[in-house]
């Protein structure tokens, strides 16, 4: 169990950090790619122990870097497509506040 809580802080941290690097941040809240990045790893952490890849020889690092890796990964992605799709429908509002 402090392998997950290990993860999950881990990939806490890394969601906060795509959240600050990301230049269109102010357009969604700053826990939205930390609870993804936590969601996804997570879920991953519970996979991958389940299918017994936990206590394995060679391959007991899994279960601690591919659900950090998978979490981040999400939360960029979700960044991305958040940041684009945010900026212009806020943009598509504003215009036709503008033209009336």
């Amino acid at each position: 169990m402090l392998s997950l809580t290990i993860v999950v802080l881990a990939t806490a941290a890394g969601g906060f950090i795509v959240w600050a690097n990301d230049k269109r941040h102010a357009t969604y809240g700053a826990a939205l790619p930390a609870g993804i990045a936590v969601g996804v790893a997570a879920l991953a952490w519970i996979i991958l122990m389940t299918a017994g890849f936990g206590y394995l020889p060679g391959l007991t690092w899994l279960p601690w870097v591919l659900p950090m890796v998978l979490g981040i990964a999400a939360a960029t992605g979700a960044v991305v497509y958040l940041g684009r799709s945010r900026t212009r429908h806020d943009m598509e509002r504003l215009t036709a506040i503008l033209r009336r």
